[in-house]
Protein backbone atom coordinates (compact mmCIF):
# COMPACT_ATOMS: atom_id res chain seq x y z
CA UNK A 1 0.00 0.00 0.00
CA UNK A 2 2.93 2.19 0.89
CA UNK A 3 4.85 1.73 -2.04
CA UNK A 4 1.79 2.57 -4.34
CA UNK A 5 1.25 5.81 -2.64
CA UNK A 6 4.85 6.90 -3.15
CA UNK A 7 4.56 5.97 -6.51
CA UNK A 8 1.89 7.99 -7.50
CA UNK A 9 3.21 11.11 -5.50
CA UNK A 10 6.48 10.75 -7.53
CA UNK A 11 4.57 10.21 -10.67
CA UNK A 12 2.65 13.61 -9.45
CA UNK A 13 5.26 15.72 -9.13
CA UNK A 14 6.53 14.44 -12.31
CA UNK A 15 3.78 15.63 -14.24
CA UNK A 16 3.31 18.71 -12.71
CA UNK A 17 7.41 19.49 -13.25
CA UNK A 18 6.19 19.05 -17.50
CA UNK A 19 3.28 20.94 -17.11
CA UNK A 20 5.16 23.97 -15.26
CA UNK A 21 7.92 23.52 -18.03
CA UNK A 22 5.62 23.63 -20.98
CA UNK A 23 3.72 26.87 -20.22
CA UNK A 24 6.61 28.31 -19.43
CA UNK A 25 8.15 27.34 -22.99
CA UNK A 26 4.55 28.91 -24.38
CA UNK A 27 4.36 31.91 -22.10
CA UNK A 28 7.81 32.58 -22.64
CA UNK A 29 7.90 33.94 -26.68
CA UNK A 30 4.50 35.63 -26.16
CA UNK A 31 6.29 37.96 -22.99
CA UNK A 32 9.46 38.51 -25.26
CA UNK A 33 7.40 39.62 -28.12
CA UNK A 34 5.69 42.11 -25.96
CA UNK A 35 8.75 43.43 -23.62
CA UNK A 36 10.50 46.77 -25.19
CA UNK A 37 13.88 45.11 -26.55
CA UNK A 38 16.91 45.80 -24.19
CA UNK A 39 19.86 47.30 -26.12
CA UNK A 40 23.16 48.18 -25.32
CA UNK A 41 23.90 50.25 -28.26
CA UNK A 42 21.64 53.21 -27.36
CA UNK A 43 22.18 56.11 -29.50
CA UNK A 44 21.21 58.98 -28.47
CA UNK A 45 20.40 60.89 -31.70
CA UNK A 46 18.07 59.38 -34.38
CA UNK A 47 17.90 60.86 -38.06
CA UNK A 48 15.07 59.68 -40.25
CA UNK A 49 14.54 61.12 -43.91
CA UNK A 50 11.39 63.26 -43.93
CA UNK A 51 10.50 61.41 -47.21
CA UNK A 52 9.91 57.82 -45.31
CA UNK A 53 7.08 59.41 -43.05
CA UNK A 54 3.79 60.29 -45.06
CA UNK A 55 1.03 61.42 -43.33
CA UNK A 56 -0.76 59.11 -41.22
CA UNK A 57 2.02 56.77 -40.99
CA UNK A 58 4.24 56.17 -38.15
CA UNK A 59 7.43 55.06 -37.62
CA UNK A 60 9.32 52.76 -35.12
CA UNK A 61 12.92 53.33 -33.86
CA UNK A 62 15.24 52.49 -31.06
CA UNK A 63 15.91 55.70 -28.67
CA UNK A 64 18.06 55.17 -25.86
CA UNK A 65 17.96 51.48 -25.76
CA UNK A 66 14.43 51.28 -25.82
CA UNK A 67 11.34 51.71 -28.14
CA UNK A 68 10.19 55.03 -29.79
CA UNK A 69 7.77 55.92 -32.76
CA UNK A 70 7.62 59.17 -35.02
CA UNK A 71 4.27 60.13 -35.94
CA UNK A 72 3.35 61.98 -38.81
CA UNK A 73 -0.31 63.11 -38.27
CA UNK A 74 -2.73 64.19 -40.82
CA UNK A 75 -1.52 67.81 -41.15
CA UNK A 76 1.79 67.21 -41.31
CA UNK A 77 2.60 67.79 -37.49
CA UNK A 78 4.86 65.63 -36.53
CA UNK A 79 5.47 63.61 -32.56
CA UNK A 80 8.18 61.59 -31.32
CA UNK A 81 6.96 59.64 -28.24
CA UNK A 82 7.93 56.25 -26.39
CA UNK A 83 6.64 53.59 -27.59
CA UNK A 84 6.66 51.86 -24.15
CA UNK A 85 2.95 51.70 -22.49
CA UNK A 86 3.35 53.18 -19.10
CA UNK A 87 1.48 50.88 -17.04
CA UNK A 88 3.35 47.73 -17.41
CA UNK A 89 5.78 48.40 -20.11
CA UNK A 90 4.18 46.68 -23.36
CA UNK A 91 5.29 47.99 -26.95
CA UNK A 92 2.03 50.24 -28.16
CA UNK A 93 1.02 49.68 -31.74
CA UNK A 94 -0.08 52.85 -33.86
CA UNK A 95 -4.00 52.20 -35.18
CA UNK A 96 -3.53 54.59 -38.20
CA UNK A 97 -7.24 54.70 -38.86
CA UNK A 98 -8.09 56.02 -35.61
CA UNK A 99 -4.85 57.74 -35.00
CA UNK A 100 -4.26 56.45 -31.51
CA UNK A 101 -1.99 53.97 -29.97
CA UNK A 102 -3.49 50.92 -28.72
CA UNK A 103 -1.26 48.67 -25.89
CA UNK A 104 -1.91 45.02 -26.48
CA UNK A 105 -1.26 44.04 -23.23
CA UNK A 106 -4.29 45.52 -21.21
CA UNK A 107 -6.38 47.11 -24.10
CA UNK A 108 -5.02 50.94 -22.70
CA UNK A 109 -5.35 53.71 -25.52
CA UNK A 110 -3.37 56.32 -26.69
CA UNK A 111 -3.75 59.39 -28.44
CA UNK A 112 -1.51 60.75 -31.06
CA UNK A 113 -0.02 63.05 -28.75
CA UNK A 114 0.51 60.25 -26.12
CA UNK A 115 -1.95 61.32 -23.58
CA UNK A 116 -4.15 58.60 -21.94
CA UNK A 117 -7.49 58.26 -23.81
CA UNK A 118 -8.92 55.03 -21.91
CA UNK A 119 -7.40 52.06 -20.24
CA UNK A 120 -5.42 51.10 -17.01
CA UNK A 121 -2.18 53.85 -18.24
CA UNK A 122 -1.64 55.73 -15.30
CA UNK A 123 0.50 58.43 -17.36
CA UNK A 124 0.75 59.52 -21.22
CA UNK A 125 3.47 58.45 -23.41
CA UNK A 126 7.06 60.43 -22.74
CA UNK A 127 7.96 62.88 -25.25
CA UNK A 128 11.13 62.69 -27.27
CA UNK A 129 12.73 65.83 -28.11
CA UNK A 130 12.22 66.62 -31.96
CA UNK A 131 13.66 69.04 -34.54
CA UNK A 132 13.19 69.05 -38.30
CA UNK A 133 16.62 70.06 -40.31
CA UNK A 134 15.87 70.67 -44.07
CA UNK A 135 14.69 66.84 -45.05
CA UNK A 136 15.66 65.46 -42.19
CA UNK A 137 14.16 64.84 -38.69
CA UNK A 138 16.23 64.67 -35.74
CA UNK A 139 14.94 62.75 -32.79
CA UNK A 140 16.88 63.36 -29.29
Amino acid sequence: MMETSSRRIFLGACLGGVAAAAAGAAVYPVFRYLAPKAGTGARRKVEIPATELPEGAARFFEFEGKSAVLVRLNGGALVALSAVCTHLGCVVQWQKDKEQFLCPCHGGRFGADGAVLNGPPPKPLARLPLTVSGQTIVIG
